[in-house]
């Protein structure tokens, strides 16, 4: 593993402890040689982690589309930028410059990417691991909800246990670079439902 994608917030939300997380993982980042990838800001909890790595002599790669950067969102000490034209277009190339993905607190971009990268996993479209970085138990509710999607059949077990779900950054760390996605086929799986449709 080479690089490492953080989804988090653009806001550094209430509690100070979110904060400090976004400069351990930097920290962390740079110290074992991965390479940040994230949405480019200079703001909130992007601006957190991104100014850490850099900070501790790390690379720090941001992918923002141009919109934001006219609204001088943009960070400008990152390693590199890429400016894309559309959001659509910074997912995907965050997700393909990454080589797993971790989500810290965040708002609906931060939800919405991260269960995005979940989705193409199910769907067999990477093989990355993917966590949650659950500070101050943030993602419980989440979390929650998925394994009430397990119960209410319109998610399998195996997919929901593809989320490595954390309380620190180096335990996290330590499981982003050691876990290995199952190989499981969506498909085979619909094949044999008597639904009529897949469930996304």
């Amino acid at each position: 593993m080479k690089t490492v994608c953080v989804f988090c917030g653009s806001s550094t939300g209430t509690n100070s402890k979110y904060r400090a997380a976004a400069r351990h993982l930097g920290q962390l980042l740079a110290e074992k040689k991965l390479s940040l990838v994230y949405g480019g800001g200079n703001i909130g909890l992007m601006g957190e982690i991104a100014n850490s790595v850099l900070t501790h002599g790390g690379k720090a790669i941001g992918v923002i589309p141009q919109f934001l950067v006219e609204k001088e969102l943009v960070h400008e000490k990152l390693s590199e930028v890429r400016i894309v034209e559309s959001m659509h277009e910074r997912k995907a190339m965050m997700a393909e410059l990454a080589d797993g993905f971790i989500a810290l607190p965040g708002g609906f971009g931060t939800l919405e990417e991260t269960v995005e990268v979940l989705t193409w996993a199910q769907l067999g479209l990477h093989r990355k691991p993917i966590g949650l970085l659950n500070i101050e138990r943030y993602f419980n509710s989440l979390y929650e909800f998925f394994t009430h999607m397990v119960k209410e059949q319109f998610l399998h077990t195996e997919y929901k246990d593809m989320i490595l779900i954390k309380e620190n950054a180096a335990d996290m760390l330590e499981s982003l670079t050691t876990y290995r996605l199952p190989v499981i086929d969506k498909w085979d799986d619909f094949k044999r439902s008597r639904r009529p449709y897949p469930d996304f």
